[in-house]
């Protein structure tokens, strides 16, 4: 076994929304030349896991694309139509059924927030009109929120949306 053949390890921790384990956890996959399971020839980035599924970005195809990966049947799931060979995506994040993915796609250097419908086999960008730079999202184990990152002006917040893509008011303590 070379160097670029051995099993891959994912260091994972639990998130705030997604409140998977609750505790560090190490996992080990063989190496499947075929490109079939989780470890395979090209990077592997991003992983996060929820219930029984990791998802995570990858080159595989030639173009960086989010796969899903299920822990009890050791196989990659299929998503059709989430994936575009024009379409950069980045920082995916799964519900705790595996029904809803959430990711960055970027397009011709706009970059949006996806929501991917498993049952549906479709993709919805949840922040086309929100003329602001965004990165990092993560959705609720039920997939009913979706936080995410945003700047506006150089300044780094914080958005929460529910899943059809409307913003979300978050109740603050007067100061």
């Amino acid at each position: 076994m070379t160097n670029d053949q051995l099993p891959i390890i994912l260091f994972l921790s639990s998130s705030l929304l997604t409140g998977c384990f609750g505790y560090p956890r190490i996992l080990s996959y063989p190496f499947d030349p075929g490109g079939r399971g989780l470890n395979s020839l090209a990077s592997e980035l991003n992983p996060q896991v929820s219930g029984r599924y990791i998802v995570f970005t990858t080159d595989r195809r030639g173009s960086q694309d989010v796969y899903m990966f299920d822990m009890v049947t050791r196989n990659l799931v299929d998503l059709p139509g989430l994936n575009a060979f024009d379409t950069i995506a980045s920082h995916p994040s799964v519900t705790q059924d595996g029904r809803y993915v959430v990711f960055v796609a970027s397009h011709l250097g706009r970059s949006s927030i996806f929501l991917y419908d498993r049952e549906t086999r479709q993709s919805r960008n949840l922040t086309a009109n929100l003329q602001a730079e965004i990165r990092n999202p993560i959705i609720s184990a039920d997939g009913n929120a979706i936080a995410f990152e945003f700047s506006n002006n150089g300044q780094w917040d914080i958005l929460l949306y529910d899943r059809s893509g409307r913003q979300l008011n978050i109740p603050q303590k007067p100061r």
